[in-house]
């Protein structure tokens, strides 16, 4: 495939090549970069998973790893040191909750004292629905998990922190580019009746009802590409809710395609992979990767999330053809927080020639009926029109309160959430908005998930503002917070799914386009802006209601470890190596930055790891063996280009006793061949 080996070469056309190490003080750029990976894979066990909101859906072992991607991008000033700077980060979660946001925030003060803070710093979520949940202060998103993970939480934010810092130490000379691009058959609309609503201008921008702009920063030192950062709005719901393996989906298949399968990445040696790429999301609110427009079924959803997330790293690697725009200029960074339930909204946004306003929040009936496409959440609700709660709605709820109803009609409201929030946080209110620059890019972090309309009008409001070109506004979805979704006023009457989800109402979308002009205004004046009413900290005593791994106990005549299943004597590419092993809780040890499996090859007299727990050919399956057992189910599928040789596979756990701290152990199966 050319656009593989071009990405696989890491070089651009008539251009010296040089390690990456080897680009020193004195070597070339405009600015300084750095590049950072890290494991930020929570629970695989026993943890609701997040996204479908299904209580069914409780993780029972590990696909593949969830990585936190950072990249620190800093002026470079005559001297060679750094001005000012911007850390992007990208993270294989369901989302960004303000409880990661503060708590990241707070872990790099204490290291860098205030180096990175909240104005320089996005954090983003690809928007996995095979990551674990319960890392959330907000009850609504720890329903499905019986309350609050403490070990997910501290994986995901140390995962965070630690890839901003490999960053930062990372930091050395570079150059940057920018290119845009065109993707179809990678995301359909799940919402066309309600996008259909839009005026003519925004059909006419999206004549398809698709974004199709994929758009690539590339990062290289002397000529060699060290990273890369992709955008492109898809859902990450090619994994289907019926899923119980913990995955990064299609994005994070991307990711691992171009640094493992493409540059050869080995995720558990020192050091940096030689490129580092991140797929990020951008306004992917009504974009479905499942083209047929139905919830995709497992085990089938495995290969259409890496034929989706293949198409999205060609896509990327085919940009590398292009010499792309060198990239100048300043890196800089606005951001305020806003209380969303309290925005009065000028008629220059509201498009209506008049003032509103938002209000408290609402869960609109629409969205209990989840995305029907993706995924169905409660029975009972439908998208679109909820004849009882419609009533109910009109005849009580608008009635005792004209404000709900001047913002959330034609809304048909199921949960008047910001009453509840005065009882107990169940949504968040208080929000970060936030506009990064690097160079001519500009990225507008907003806190949910944006249609592509919701979008549009967002990129012109900050291009406008400016003075940038169109496509080189892009909308940072999942950024810093979750304020679930962002619709144009006119696909909000439609109540679809995402409408029903727009929890502040019919005026959101204004209010957050009001809010990004002053950013804009501000960044293009040089002026500061007031913060802002920051969000509390909820951190002080979250609800946990998920029973704590008691004691692990294998069955009589057994020892941890023991091969319960062998497998057989020899195999050829594309047959599925089976062990099962008597095994430990996975929760006792996360092996954050390690693995709970290895498929070995004997060469040259030792034993060599060649796939572990964070490759797409593997699967780590846990279940429970009677009360105090586990049974860990070890899978391989053995690679068209697997060397011939001897192999075997090992089980890495950890049990927990009665009394004392947890005991690691080891299994190991018998050698078996593959053959060519």
């Amino acid at each position: 495939m050319e656009a593989a080996a071009h990405a696989a070469q890491g070089t651009t056309a008539g251009r010296a090549s040089a390690a990456p190490g080897q680009a020193g003080a004195a070597g070339a750029g405009s600015y300084l970069v750095g590049r950072g990976i890290a494991d930020a894979t929570g629970e695989v066990a026993e943890v609701g998973m997040m996204g479908y909101g299904r209580t069914d859906q409780q993780a029972q072992g590990l696909h593949n790893r969830l990585r936190a991607r950072a990249f620190v991008i800093a002026d470079r000033a005559r001297d060679g040191s750094a001005g000012e700077r911007v850390a992007l980060v990208v993270v294989d979660s369901p989302m960004i909750f303000s409880s990661v946001h503060q708590a990241v925030l707070r872990a790099l003060d204490e290291r860098y004292g205030g180096l990175y803070n909240a104005r320089n710093t996005m954090i983003t979520a690809t928007h996995t629905h095979a990551g674990p949940g319960g890392y959330s202060h907000h009850l609504l998103y720890n329903i499905t998990t019986l309350g609050f993970h403490a070990k997910t939480f501290d994986a995901v934010v140390r995962g965070i922190v630690e890839a901003v810092g490999r960053a930062h130490a990372d930091l050395a000379p570079a150059e940057l580019s920018l290119s845009h691009g065109e993707l179809r058959g990678a995301s359909a609309n799940r919402s066309r009746a309600a996008f259909d609503r839009n005026p003519a201008d925004v059909k006419a921008h999206f004549p398809d009802a698709i974004d199709p702009l994929t758009t690539l920063l590339r990062i290289e030192r002397q000529g060699r590409l060290v990273g890369a950062v992709n955008w492109f709005a898809t859902h990450c719901t090619s994994m289907s809710g019926d899923n119980r393996l913990i995955s990064a989906d299609n994005k994070g298949y991307a990711a691992y395609h171009w640094e493992r399968e493409v540059a050869g990445a080995d995720y558990l040696a020192d050091g940096a992979p030689e490129v580092i790429a991140a797929f990020a999301q951008t306004n992917a609110g009504d974009m479905s990767p499942n083209l047929d427009l139905e919830p995709p079924a497992t085990p089938e959803d495995f290969e259409r999330t890496r034929a989706n997330g293949l198409l999205q790293y060609e896509a990327a690697a085919r940009q590398l053809d292009r010499p792309g725009t060198r990239l100048s200029g300043g890196v800089d960074s606005r951001l305020v927080y806003v209380d969303l339930s309290d925005v009065t909204v000028e008629a220059e946004f509201t498009g209506d020639g008049r003032t509103h306003r938002t209000a408290k929040p609402a869960v609109g009936a629409a969205m209990a009926a989840g995305s029907t496409e993706d995924g169905p959440a409660f029975p009972g609700f439908s998208e679109g029109e909820n004849p009882f709660w419609d009533a109910i709605s009109h005849s009580v709820v608008y009635t005792v309160s004209p404000e709900l109803r001047d913002a959330h009609a034609p809304k048909a409201i199921a949960v008047p959430i910001g009453e509840m929030n005065r009882v107990y946080p169940w949504v968040q209110e208080i929000v970060p908005v936030q506009l990064v620059r690097i160079g001519r890019l500009y990225l507008i972090g907003v806190p949910g998930e944006v249609t592509i309309a919701a979008g549009l009008r967002l990129r012109r409001t900050v291009a406008k503002a400016t003075g940038a070109d169109l496509d080189d506004v892009l909308v940072a979805g999942y950024a810093n917070s979750y304020f679930h979704y962002l619709t144009t006023p006119e696909e909000y009457d439609a109540q679809h799914y995402e409408g029903g989800s727009t929890l502040f109402g019919r005026w959101q979308l204004p209010a957050i386009q009001q809010i990004s002009a002053e950013l804009a205004r501000a960044m293009r004046e040089g002026r500061a802006l007031p913060t802002g009413p920051e969000p509390p900290d909820l951190s002080a005593a979250p609800l946990a209601l998920q029973p704590p791994i008691v004691l692990d106990a294998p069955r009589i005549g057994r020892s941890f470890g023991d091969v319960l299943s062998q497998p057989r004597e020899g195999y050829r590419a594309g047959e599925r190596v089976t062990a099962v092993f008597a095994g430990a809780h996975p929760g006792n040890d996360l092996h954050r930055g390690s693995t709970y499996l290895r498929v070995e090859r004997y060469e040259g007299g030792a034993w060599r790891t060649v796939a572990d727990d964070g490759d797409w050919s593997t699967a780590f399956r846990w279940e429970r063996d009677g009360i105090a057992a586990s049974k860990v189910t070890v899978t391989w599928d053995v690679p068209a280009d697997a060397v011939p040789g001897r192999y075997r596979v090992r089980y890495h756990g950890d049990a927990k006793p009665l009394v004392g701290g947890t005991r690691s152990f080891s299994g190991t199966t018998r050698a078996f061949t593959v053959q060519a």
